[in-house]
């Protein structure tokens, strides 16, 4: 995602705290010398953490259409794949791995803006497994940037098989 490495130390008290919370999972893919290719976790949401509050502040004038999404809902927190394994469908596989694990009528998350520049291949997985907009253009306390928060109900249609 861009950050530097220090963000590992910075946020590592973060992540141990969502270790704690309900409905926390995890998923890995390795290799088949174990190296880690990707990792995806997630929580579910309600209120008090941080997220919920932060987009519920951003849905607040939305309507009460918008605020169901916070109901029940799954948080996918991290979803990460090294560069050098993106496009051989690894992220889709953890992100279907991690929601078949949870009771959860809805899934969100959040993701930068791509502004100017063509969706990447992240938005393009999104968008590929229905998710749909929630919120554009919102700023979370404390980053600049603008994200999207992007949702869709669960369980994830099954995978479509490629013919050649």
């Amino acid at each position: 995602m861009g950050y530097p490495p220090s963000t590992a130390r910075q946020r590592r008290s973060l992540w141990l705290e969502h270790l704690r919370r309900p409905g926390w999972r995890a998923v890995t893919w390795l290799d088949s010398a174990d190296v880690m290719l990707g990792i995806a976790y997630g929580y579910a949401g309600s209120p008090g953490q941080w997220w919920y509050d932060e987009v519920r502040r951003g849905l607040r004038d939305a309507g009460p259409m918008a605020q169901r999404w916070l109901l029940d809902y799954f948080e996918l927190t991290e979803l990460h794949i090294r560069p050098d394994a993106q496009g051989h469908g690894l992220g889709e596989g953890l992100l279907r791995e991690l929601l078949a694990g949870t009771d959860r009528a809805r899934v969100l998350l959040s993701t930068p803006e791509y502004g100017d520049h063509p969706p990447g291949r992240a938005w393009q997985l999104y968008r590929r497994l229905g998710f749909v907009d929630v919120l554009r253009d919102h700023r979370f306390t404390g980053d600049f940037r603008p994200f999207a928060v992007l949702g869709r109900e669960l369980p994830l249609d099954p995978p479509t098989l490629l013919t050649r």
